[in-house]
């Protein structure tokens, strides 16, 4: 691809059908999974990046280093997968990546009588995954406390090698829990390929009883849904757009996308094959916390500060550990179009806008495929230039050829 796209929409509402992708954390979950179960077929899996990493490093059974590349749910699943299944190798990632904290993770899996060493900097990646090593695990339940605050990736990561322990495994939750919709899909498709495991609030139990080959459909993804609701609110009059492949009653927290855009201008129809999203007025100020749907936060910033609507958003300390510091790269880039996100007090932050307009700008990216996605949205009120659009590729490939089908001007 080109280092920068400009995005022109010609006039007229938005209309038609878009295609979304897979669930990435869906396919990502339920590729590890099926590896443990050591059989079953997995439909309508996610043509990302990450997923297509995490097929091809699951199917590489000798290579002595595995590059998890930008992907955070390759490289936590992988390390807790590589561990059980006594793979040694080690797994390491891009620069970012080897910024990005593991320790609470390889802390845990240690307490399993897991061997892990740090290649490089204490509590980063890269790892030397060495497996049980002389260490024979445990006959009786693991017990490990970990924080809820941290992210749902780690805790994923653990209860997925659950049942492979030979006496299962207890985790004692801690403190805030954040993302629990994604435990929750976790524990869905775990019990889908025949675990047996249980939520209850800040015990999450897993019984040692072996996974059971499954077969199993990726449902299409909300998050990258959420863009396409952004265009529909900004599209002149008339905004209305079909989503096939989603589902009423989904494992996917970024569901959540339905309730929030209500309140932005956004009515939701689930149809029989999916949803059908049509314009309405918005309803002004309100407050959102996006402890479940962190994904969700850069969507609806960019789109407030568009409407002009004050939001109030809490929810958001894990957006400093993604690809990028997702508040900073957020607070830089709605400045150039007369907005705000400042945090008025610890963990609280509020859009304001003073007079946005779109007249060209060039967004930067950080890396960052929801940057790229959350800001071209804008272009349906007026030009606009998009760094680094690649990075798409990394939840959402096909994202640049659904605006053009849709019909804007690249």
């Amino acid at each position: 691809m080109p280092d920068s796209i400009t995005l022109a929409w010609p006039g007229g509402p938005l209309q038609g059908t878009a295609q979304l992708p897979a669930s990435k954390s869906e396919s990502n979950r339920a590729l590890i999974i099926q590896a443990l179960a050591g059989n079953g077929t997995l439909s309508n899996l996610s043509d990302a990046n990450d997923t297509q990493l995490m097929r091809r490093l699951l199917a590489n059974s000798i290579a002595d280093t595995l590059d998890a590349e930008d992907a955070g749910t390759v490289m936590r699943f992988l390390t807790a997968y590589l561990s059980v299944t006594n793979r040694q190798a080690l797994l390491t990632g891009t620069a970012r990546m080897r910024e990005r904290p593991i320790g609470v993770l390889v802390d845990a899996l240690r307490q399993l009588g897991m061997q892990i060493d740090y290649a490089e900097k204490e509590g980063y990646p890269p790892l030397n995954i060495k497996g049980w090593g002389a260490n024979l695990p445990a006959e009786e339940m693991a017990e490990l406390t970990v924080r809820g605050d941290i992210s749902s990736q780690y805790i994923s990561a653990l209860l997925m090698i659950g049942p492979q322990l030979p006496g299962g495994l207890r985790l004692f939750l801690t403190g805030k829990v954040g993302s629990r919709p994604y435990i929750r899909m976790t524990l869905s498709l775990m019990q889908h390929f025949g675990a047996d495991c249980r939520d209850l609030g800040s015990v999450l139990e897993v019984r040692p009883t072996s996974y059971k080959p499954a077969d199993y459909a990726i449902e299409a993804d909300w998050s990258a849904a959420s863009y396409w609701y952004s265009m529909v609110a900004l599209s002149p009059a008339g905004g209305q757009i079909h989503l096939p492949g989603l589902r009423r009653h989904s494992l996917q927290g970024d569901q959540a996308i339905v309730g929030i855009m209500e309140k932005l201008g956004v009515a939701t129809e689930f149809v029989p094959d999916g949803v059908l999203l049509t314009q309405q007025p918005p309803t002004g100020a309100f407050s959102q916390d996006f402890t479940d749907c962190p994904d969700l936060a850069q969507t609806v910033a960019v789109i407030a500060a568009a409407q002009g609507i004050s939001v109030e958003m809490t929810g958001l300390e894990s957006l400093r550990i993604k690809e990028t510091d997702r508040i900073l790269a957020l607070q830089t880039e709605v400045a150039k179009f007369g907005a705000t996100l400042t945090e008025e007090k610890p963990d609280v932050f509020r859009v304001a806008t003073t007079d946005f307009e779109v007249n060209g700008q060039t967004v930067a990216t950080y890396h960052d495929h929801r940057m790229a996605m959350a800001f071209a949205p804008l272009a349906l009120r007026g030009p606009l230039t998009i760094n680094a659009p690649q990075v798409v590729r990394k939840s959402y490939p096909s994202f640049w050829d659904e605006l053009e089908q849709a019909g804007f001007k690249a």
